[in-house]
């Protein structure tokens, strides 16, 4: 077990930590959400993520498979055959952020359903 420190606008950037900030940090941006969204519903090979998330290029799909493996959030599996076959899956925990990404997908259908931002 470990203490975090919470962030506040009283301490240094230097000895800061935010955990709200790092969470998005590891999940945010454009494409984290989407390709997590997917994920949390089974294992995918990276031409059925290409096809999923549209507007994705294939240099972005692998930069941010790459960030999300390296942060030990999904699990890369290759199998030795040819052409290659590489599946994406969750670790444990990439599982944890169901809930979260469950809750997002709630929350957007709410606001899409509620009209989105309104004045």
């Amino acid at each position: 077990m470990y203490t975090v420190e919470l962030w506040s606008t009283t301490m240094s950037a230097e000895t800061s930590l935010c955990p709200t900030e790092t969470a998005l940090d590891l999940i945010g941006g454009k494409w984290k959400g989407m390709i997590l969204f997917y994920l949390c519903k089974e294992k995918k090979r990276f031409n059925q993520l290409m096809r999923l998330v549209p507007g994705i290029s294939q240099r972005m799909l692998t930069k941010q498979l790459r960030d999300l493996e390296s942060n030990g959030i999904i699990h890369r599996k290759v199998y030795p055959e040819v052409p290659p076959k590489v599946e994406y899956s969750l670790t444990p925990l990439g599982k944890s952020l169901k809930p979260v990404v469950d809750a997002l997908e709630a929350w957007g259908i709410q606001y899409i359903g509620e009209g989105g931002a309104q004045d």
